[in-house]
């Protein structure tokens, strides 16, 4: 069997449980080692445990590196950053692996979105306001659909959540405001959510370029009125005038 895993945001603690047993009993780990805390495999990975850092590999070496483990018999970890899902480039490697047959797994990881957001002691919906959440990234070498550009994306005023654009920030901000967000709507800049040097930068749209500068890389953009502190609606969940299948309202008593 071969493993996909998402070793998550960044700290080693918060790999899930069965993500870390798997480690444990890998014989050979291919992992990007410019995404992904090499504490992880130090702290998880057995002696003797053969580790390749895919860093400058092709797809189809590691590929190959994922292949000849199996063939050989060894229990073959693929360990991704965050989630595998999100933007983990994973499935052209699963389905090399389909085309020949050879079994694998997917465990998820901890996305550093939810990093992002429990760095922010914030949460992406607001009870009586948005309930949507876009998760994106600006066009850069790899494009995007045009239907799905951040001026067309904005028009929704929605919770937003930018990936691998912190090095085009002006134009990421200045395309949000063109697609219908107001210049000050709350934004906030997450630079290596949860690492011992993670970064906050909090500003609005109109001013996070010229406070984030600097960041290129391994960050989140984040927009929408989830940022705003001063935001006090509640959610009816626990509002003691709301009944639901486990609880009669205050007025029904």
């Amino acid at each position: 069997m071969i493993y996909f895993i998402g070793a998550g945001p960044g700290a080693s603690d918060l790999i899930t449980v069965r993500g870390a047993d798997i480690l444990r009993k890998a014989e050979r780990i291919v992992y990007a080692g410019s995404l992904v805390n090499h504490e992880i495999v130090a702290e998880y990975a057995r002696e003797g445990c053969e580790v390749f850092d895919s860093s400058s590999m092709t797809l189809e070496e590691i590929s190959d590196c994922l292949i000849s483990g199996h063939e050989s018999g060894l229990v073959t970890v693929r360990l991704h950053s965050g989630d595998p899902a999100i933007f983990g480039a994973v499935r052209e490697q699963m389905n090399i692996l389909r085309a020949k047959g050879i079994p694998f797994e997917v465990v998820p990881g901890v996305s550093s979105l939810f990093a992002a957001s429990s760095a922010l002691e914030t949460e992406y919906m607001i009870p009586g306001g948005t309930q949507t959440l876009i998760i994106t990234r600006h066009e850069g070498r790899t494009p995007v659909p045009k239907a799905e550009g951040l001026i067309s994306l904005a028009c929704h005023r929605s919770s937003i959540a930018v990936f691998l654009s912190a090095g085009m920030i002006e134009s990421v901000c200045a395309e949000l405001i063109a697609g219908g967000y107001e210049a000050d709507t709350p934004a906030a800049v997450v630079c290596r959510a949860s690492w011992p040097d993670e970064r906050i930068i909090r500003g609005t749209l109109a001013t996070l370029p010229g406070l984030a500068k600097g960041i290129t890389k391994s960050a989140i953009i984040l927009a929408g009125n989830f940022l705003d502190d001063n935001t006090d609606s509640q959610s009816k969940l626990y509002d003691k005038n709301f009944s639901h299948e486990y609880r009669n309202s205050s007025l029904h008593t």
